[in-house]
């Protein structure tokens, strides 16, 4: 062999012999477990883009930005059975009931729908709305951009945010990349992208007017509201939209607007993304969100507020009470201290404070920056949740995998059980092909008695399927509170 040939026999071994390296260490190489939603965008994002940033033209210009979103910002229609929750939201539905009475329009109405926009937040199909949006929804319809329409799963739901996360069965979607909340600035342009009165794909522009707003459109002990303010137009329908930068990267949810109308009349409002990164991936992940806790009740401070108690600041958030064990006073925070900052970031007020502490989950330490007398201290506090602890809770199982008669069954809360005046019953979560479904019942109904046996679980029901008759009677109540009887039989 001359040396010619040598030297070109060990430079294709050389190459072969990287190649098989490489692939073996691929192979032996553990898959990388996704655990947020962000970094499943991080990993997808170069499939969709062929620049690792979009270059804003020169001068003001909303071009990229519309370009880069409508594709990911879906419409979304939710049905209602004839059955289910009356909403006096619609003054055409107002006038028909006091019409017709209301025993008798509930009889005439077969189903209701809605409708509203969500956001596509990764390439397989999980999608960001708000929690108004699909509320009691018997059915959850997406229609994409390219009018391409799917029955969507909720995945998860947290009031207390307004914030839902859906599901839909497709692969390589386009969608919108998360931005950082915390770095908008009042004056900044944004777009609001979404589906007013039915009208797909709309495009609005304006600023954002103030952060860290509350409106006091949530309820509940442990509702969260620092809303984002922008003078982009939004109406009925763009619940649940993209409210995004100049670069197309999603800063946050719209979710209201400050009308005595109806319609927009100047002020809109938008979850802050770095709220809803949090909770998603929570829902993602656990079923239900992490909440922490400092464990305090607070007052917004002001001038008057400052003289009156005496305070060497006038802004912050005031500790009225404290909870025992709470993270707080464990970390020697007391009655009277007023909290200026959170990890260095300022706390004006109260949705400031809520806002910070909602990004975190039980377990979290956070530097408080606090103001006691006229000195500014600080403390670390390890954060805790509802019950006082640092665990990190999961949805119970709810026997999501087992069908019987065609349909899934979860168990009743006793908050549920209180709320429709029941001892016992069993939710049907799901109705697919079967003897349920062919005999009426609906997504949702609460079954209470199967034959002559008061119900608590699924298992209830599969023994006495085993003990059936030729008939069975079904009795039990929607969420309104209506009763309903139905038979099966074989």
């Amino acid at each position: 062999m001359n040396k010619k040939s040598y030297f070109f026999s060990l430079l294709v071994a050389s190459i072969l012999g990287g190649i098989v390296a490489i692939k073996l260490n691929q192979y032996l190489q553990p898959k990388q477990e996704i655990e947020s939603i962000q970094q499943r965008q991080n990993i997808q994002l170069a499939s969709f883009l062929k620049d690792s940033t979009i270059k804003v033209p020169k001068g003001l210009n909303f071009i990229v930005a519309a370009n880069a979103v409508k594709s990911s910002v879906v419409h979304i229609k939710t049905t209602y059975g004839g059955r289910g929750k009356y909403s006096s939201s619609d003054p055409l539905e107002d006038m028909f009931r006091q019409f017709h009475g209301d025993d008798n329009y509930r009889r005439r109405r077969r189903s209701r729908q809605s409708s509203g926009s969500g956001v596509i937040i990764t390439d397989n199909g999980y999608i960001a709305t708000n929690y108004h949006v699909i509320e009691n929804a018997g059915q959850i319809d997406v229609i994409l951009n390219d009018k391409r329409s799917y029955e969507a799963k909720l995945i998860g739901k947290d009031p207390t945010t307004d914030l839902a996360l859906l599901k839909i069965d497709e692969k390589n979607l386009p969608f919108v990349k998360y931005g950082n909340s915390d770095q908008t600035k009042i004056g900044e342009w944004v777009l609001a992208v979404g589906n007013p009165f039915d009208l797909t794909s709309t495009v609005t522009a304006g600023i954002i007017s103030a952060k860290g707003r509350n409106i006091n459109i949530l309820s509940g002990q442990y509702a969260i509201e620092s809303f984002i303010q922008t003078d982009a137009a939004v109406n009925p329908g763009n619940s649940g939209g993209a409210l995004v930068n100049l670069q197309g990267d999603l800063v946050g949810i719209n979710t209201a607007i400050a009308t005595r109308t109806g319609s927009y009349s100047g002020y809109s409002f938008a979850i802050p993304v770095n709220i809803v990164k949090k909770v998603l991936d929570d829902l993602m992940q656990y079923g239900q969100t992490q909440r922490a806790l400092l464990g305090i009740s607070i007052q917004n401070v002001d001038a008057d507020f400052a003289k009156d108690k005496d305070l060497s600041v006038v802004s912050g958030v005031y500790i009225a009470t404290l909870t025992n064990s709470g993270a707080a006073k464990n970390a020697g925070l007391k009655i009277g201290d007023v909290i200026t900052k959170i990890d260095g970031q300022n706390v004006t007020n109260m949705a400031d404070l809520q806002s910070l502490i909602a990004t975190r989950r039980p377990g979290d330490k956070v530097k408080v920056t606090y103001a006691r007398g006229k000195r500014i201290l600080s403390t670390i506090a390890t954060l805790r949740n509802r019950q006082g602890n640092f665990d990190i809770t999961k949805s119970p199982k709810k026997e999501k995998n087992k069908r019987i008669l065609g349909a899934v069954f979860e168990e009743l809360s006793v908050s549920e059980k209180e709320k429709l005046g029941i001892e016992n019953g069993v939710k049907v979560r799901d109705v697919g092909n079967g003897k349920l479904k062919e005999s009426g019942i609906r997504k949702g109904f609460v079954i209470t008695y199967f034959g002559e046996e008061a119900v608590n679980s699924s298992a209830d029901i599969a023994r006495m399927i085993k003990k059936r008759k030729r008939v069975i009677a079904i009795e039990g109540v929607y969420d309104n509170g209506e009763k309903a009887y139905y038979a099966i039989g074989w």
